[in-house]
């Protein structure tokens, strides 16, 4: 019965939500999208329907991690409100739903980063903030991380489990140049979640962010990249901790952290973050996902694989970037990823998008064309 009803609704999906979303501007269509997560949480029968069949077959660990299949939502979309002020978000947590999709997407796409959350609150950009680009199926944000905060997200959480693995992503925080005060904001923030009892199947953290007014490229050094992931695999104690890095480094860099990465015993690298580009007729400059990144993010996938292999390191490499179909999904595990994540699949494809790409990849076949 399920499953049937999940074909309805991917099926209404393509047919009629989709087409009506695109008729409206993409931060309007998000503010939609976030609004029905938010009541869906609060109806887990419907969900629960629609959930789909994850095939056993499809299942392997990956950064330690085990996965019911190799497609997993990025973090981005399950991250929460933005809150100026860190008591408020907490207030909030105890009786507002302050993470819209905790509940609904994990049941509706399977394991879910969520986030990124920084040590702080952050209110984020004011809009505009999304843009798409339908011909080559991409997304450009510049959301500007907004997040309710590490302790107010570990509040909610305690109380609201999602089900299913999940990892939490935890952002370094943007502006902060000082590597030790990073690593303080990186370890403290995955420590607020422990003690709360919010225990991940594996933590993110979050080297790459186009998407605020910092310099992603300046948090990618040797010295904040080691430091930092020598706070968080201290911190997360048993939980696996993966990094996220940026698709616009150079061989030298991306050695660099390779190495630190190995050394510092973090179980994955997820490659990568989005592409810092200019906003078509605007003055802003926002991150590509989706059909622009993939051919960068993919040829990233293949320099990490290389350089891993060459000095014979044990991290998985997990893609991302543009992966919409099960073509897609065999490319990066053709060139060394092990398991992938999505979002802009998820606005062009709809939420049943990280099953059907596994079962499209599982049968060697491409997916759904978007005219």
């Amino acid at each position: 019965m399920g499953e049937t009803l999940a074909r309805i609704a991917d099926e209404a999906y393509g047919r009629v939500v989709r087409p009506l979303m695109f008729l409206t501007r993409p931060d309007t269509a998000h503010a939609l999208t976030i609004r029905a997560l938010s009541l869906l949480d609060s109806l887990p029968a419907v969900a629960r329907a629609l959930q789909p069949r994850f095939d056993a077959s499809e299942a392997l660990i990956t950064g330690g991690v085990q996965l019911p299949g190799p497609v997993m939502v990025a973090a981005g979309l399950v991250k929460g409100h933005g809150f100026d002020d860190e008591n408020r978000a907490v207030e909030a947590a105890h009786h507002a739903n302050i993470i819209p999709g905790w509940r609904t997407i994990p049941m509706l796409c399977g394991p879910v980063e969520i986030g990124s959350f920084t040590r702080f609150p952050r209110i984020g950009n004011p809009p505009p903030v999304l843009w798409r680009d339908v011909a080559t199926r991409s997304t450009q944000n510049r959301i500007g991380l907004r997040n309710p905060g590490a302790r107010a997200a570990s509040v909610f959480l305690s109380t609201n489990r999602p089900a299913g693995p999940f990892g939490l992503s935890i952002a370094t925080t943007p502006g902060e140049s000082d590597p030790v005060k990073q690593s303080q904001h990186v370890s403290e923030s995955i420590g607020l979640f422990l003690e709360r009892g919010v225990v991940p199947a594996w933590f993110t953290i979050n080297l790459s962010c186009p998407n605020t007014e910092d310099d992603p490229q300046s948090n990618q050094t040797e010295q904040l990249a080691r430091q930092v992931s020598e706070a968080a695999v201290a911190a997360a104690g048993d939980v696996p901790v993966w990094v996220k890095i940026g698709p616009d480094l150079s061989d030298p860099q991306y050695q660099t952290l390779v190495d630190t990465f190995d050394a510092t015993g973090v179980k994955a690298v997820v490659a990568t973050n989005t592409l810092a580009a200019p906003v078509a007729q605007t003055q802003l400059s926002g991150g590509f996902g989706g059909g622009r990144l993939f051919e960068r993010a993919l040829a990233v996938v293949g320099r990490l694989r290389a350089l891993r292999e060459r000095r014979e390191y044990k991290f998985d490499i997990i893609g991302c970037g543009g992966v919409m179909d099960g073509r897609s999904l065999r490319s990066y595990t053709d060139a060394g990823a092990k398991a992938v994540q999505v979002w802009s699949a998820l606005v062009y494809r709809g939420p049943f998008a990280p099953t059907r790409i596994g079962r499209e990849a599982m049968v060697d076949t491409g997916g759904e064309q978007i005219v």
